[in-house]
């Protein structure tokens, strides 16, 4: 039975098998593949070293593309595609052409199960559909994607050639993912809004129209680039123009052509929107397909590893199909037809196969608890893309903060904490100072501005945080943004700006307090005037971060919040107690100190698993807690967004693959998300309504994340102000990149 819920297909109960194995038998020609073809001899150098392989299906059969042609693709025609790392892991991508034939689709298909037997079964699968490809397939061509029209089938081969007598125009869409697509090499194809690529073998001019921004013109004339050193060898002119001063001889006399295009692709940041999950089993002895959960978040246990399931995002055009390592055939064939079930009924989705163990963030991240294997809860660190397979922890050295900016951003340290502090608490709408010394104790009923100041390279620095505590009024929240504004433009709009959220503080801010731990209060209100009644029983969680800094929060006093990792202080009326987790550290023991300073009495220390009876009594009784003693070892990958309303409406498009400095558009509001932070990047011709809306924008984005962030830190930068936090994420970061415009240095090169 199909669903239809905000305009994306599901199914829901039972689904019998000739429908489950349509999938399978879509033609006649992919059934006898399927039966014949076990093996192919282009398997033989499948997945054998680093890097992207190409095939095209040509009468059944798989042919190899050249290098220098990847990432040009005839609509008329299917392609396999295998992606290894260095690990190595596997990626098999099938895509299709909006023209392709059915048989030419089910070969593709069929050859993508075969690599995946042939490799083990451990490689990802995605099915890609033209103009609607993954991030992930997106990102191996950073140059952009090239659609020809043609096919296998109409004489069109991958053949590197120099050839003088090629006639075409390509029409170059996107700021992000780039595509240029074939069109009528006539001036009615032309409009204002977009860049052009007219290739005339020879000769390849890029036309920029009038009413195109720097950027735009930037990717289509990398794009013309990569033509001429690839396709021919180096051998073609280059000719850059603006519209309105077009050399007679390319297409003749110029009519009036039309003012801009349709708009861009509006693509959503990231699979935020709910999914559904779904099991496929045939425990019952016919093959079903039944709804385990109707949104997300999901429970990791939720996954039997006897059976397959699909996770259905089908909103946001994802369908993700996930093999349990233990299930039969049949029912990997039957996830593999639901899937495909569900692709016919969803408009455009992109499809993801995952083995168990294979599984990547956009998956995980519909999970609340997901934990890898030998994983436990705790501590996560994100990586940065191609650069790193599995990331050793980066030892934190304050000595290096400056100059090893990849170990600064991993441990979110613009410098060591031992700058200039001012603190002052939000009071009826103005800036009331902080006693010096309370500095460090943070209440929950509270907002407080934090003005760091630090020098780096002679000059000073400013970092503002807005602490906004869990309890506070909605005028003190307000009241602290507008503040912050003020602050800000009272230094002269070069200060960072961090919103945190308590108990999402951030590394640096934790190490501000001279050796002593941060101390967040559950409630309450620093205030003179606003002082409230302490819980009779209080429960401080103390943890070190990974930059040595420590933080003590106070959470509800109960034996479930207790963490086999760390060090925690109880208080009752009748007890204190220190209790230490078997994997707490020595650091975090001396935190508790501070802790118990406050607090006053003097305490009992506890090691895990000696408590007395009366210190179960206080916390309520002795209830399940996290007793693991590792830290979670699992990576994220960075994602880096651009927010920019050059169609009017303001979009948030991700930029796909491995991301660079030259990424940043100058123009637009840039998100990057490093998975425990958020940074928002603008740029120095971003307009006002991207500056007003990215904040929002960026607090949408973590609020409505299924994994569960809500409250991360929001860092706010202008651009030539990036600290070792921000630049760390980006290779070889070069500060003078935007003294000269990119798009001018190419010019002058022509």
């Amino acid at each position: 039975e199909s669903l239809h819920r905000s305009g994306a297909a599901r199914l829901c109960g039972v689904c019998e098998p000739p429908l489950c194995l349509s999938w399978f038998s879509s033609s006649p020609s992919s059934s006898f593949l399927r039966d014949i073809m076990v093996s192919h001899k282009e398997f033989a150098t499948a997945g054998k070293k680093p890097g992207l392989q190409v095939w095209r299906i040509e009468k059944m059969d798989l042919k190899p593309v050249p290098e220098a042609l990847h990432g040009s693709f005839y609509t008329g025609d299917a392609y396999l595609l295998l992606y290894t790392t260095a690990a190595p892991s596997y990626f098999i991508h099938m895509w299709i052409g909006e023209e392709c034939s059915q048989d030419e689709s089910g070969a593709a298909a069929v050859f993508a199960m075969q690599m995946d037997d042939h490799l083990g079964g451990g490689p990802v699968q995605f099915r890609e559909v033209q103009d609607n490809e993954s991030k992930i397939f997106i990102g191996y061509f950073k140059k952009g994607i090239k659609y020809q029209k043609g096919g296998v089938a109409s004489g069109f081969q991958h053949v590197v050639t120099n050839d003088a007598n090629v006639k075409r125009l390509l029409h170059v869409k996107g700021r992000r993912a780039i595509r240029a697509t074939e069109q009528d090499l006539a001036w009615s194809s032309f409009n204002m809004g977009d860049c052009f690529i007219i290739d005339l073998g020879q000769n390849i001019y890029v036309w920029y129209g009038s009413k195109s921004n720097r950027y735009e013109r930037l990717k289509a004339t990398e794009l013309a680039i990569d033509i001429r050193d690839n396709e021919r060898r180096g051998r073609g002119t280059m000719h850059l123009i603006d519209e309105g001063e077009e050399p007679a001889e390319t297409l003749g006399p110029k009519p009036a052509i039309a003012p801009c295009g349709s708009d861009d692709d509006k693509v959503d940041a990231g699979n935020k929107k709910k999914g559904s999950l779904y099991m496929i089993s045939d425990a019952s002895g016919n093959m079903k397909v039944s709804c385990v959960a109707e949104s997300s978040p999901f429970k990791q246990a939720m996954l039997s590893p006897e059976e397959c399931y699909i996770v259905d995002n089908g909103v946001d055009g994802s369908i993700f199909v996930w093999k349990g390592p233990k299930a039969n055939p049949s029912e990997r064939k039957a996830a593999l037809s639901a899937g495909d079930a569900f692709h016919r009924m969803t408009p455009l989705p992109q499809i993801q196969v995952i083995p168990a163990g294979g599984e990547m963030t956009l998956f995980k991240q519909f999970f609340c608890d997901w934990k890898d294997k030998d994983e436990t809860t705790g501590v996560t660190k994100p990586y940065t893309i191609g650069r790193i397979a599995k990331v050793p922890q980066i030892p934190f050295d304050a000595a290096t903060l400056h100059t090893n900016k990849t170990m600064a951003a991993h441990h979110g340290m613009v410098d060591d904490g031992k700058g200039k502090v001012q603190i002052w608490r939000v009071e009826k709408g103005a800036k009331a100072p902080v006693d010096p010394s309370t500095y460090g104790h943070f209440y929950g009923g509270d907002c407080y501005l934090i003005l760091y100041s630090y020098n780096l390279g002679g000059r000073e620095k400013h970092i503002i945080y807005t602490w906004q505590g869990l309890k506070c009024t909605q005028d003190e929240l307000t009241a602290s943004a507008y503040l912050t504004v003020l602050l800000d433009d009272s230094m002269g709009g070069s200060p960072l700006q961090v919103r945190v959220t308590q108990g999402q503080e951030p590394p640096h801010l934790v190490s501000l307090f001279r050796g002593k731990p941060m101390i967040i209060h559950l409630g309450g209100t620093s205030s003179k005037s606003g002082h409230s009644e302490t819980a009779s029983t209080r429960l401080f969680h103390i943890r070190q971060s990974t930059s040595g800094a420590t933080r003590a929060v106070e959470v509800e006093a109960s034996s479930s919040n207790l963490n086999s990792n760390d060090v925690f202080v109880l208080k009752s009326p009748k007890v204190l107690y220190i209790w230490r987790g078997t994997g707490a550290t020595d650091e975090e023991m001396e935190a508790s100190k501070h802790v118990v300073g406050f607090l006053g009495g003097t305490p009992s220390q506890v090691q895990e698993g000696k408590e007395p009876a009366d210190f179960w009594s206080a916390l309520g009784g002795k209830k399940e807690y996290q007793t693991s003693t590792g830290l979670k070892k699992m990576v994220k990958p960075p994602r880096l967004f651009g927010c920019s309303n050059k169609t009017g409406t303001i979009l948030v498009e991700e930029v796909p693959g491995d991301f660079t400095q030259s990424d940043l558009a100058t123009d637009d509001v840039m998100l990057l998300d490093t998975w425990d932070q958020i940074f928002l990047w603008v740029g120095k011709d971003a307009n006002d309504e991207e500056r007003k809306e990215a904040p929002r924008i960026a607090k949408d984005y973590v609020n409505t994340d299924p994994s569960g962030r809500k409250g991360l830190p929001i860092t706010t930068i202008q651009q030539g102000e990036e600290p070792s936090t921000f630049t760390g994420w980006f290779h070889a970061w070069d500060p003078k990149m935007w003294e000269t415009d990119p798009l001018e240095r190419i010019r002058k090169r022509f």
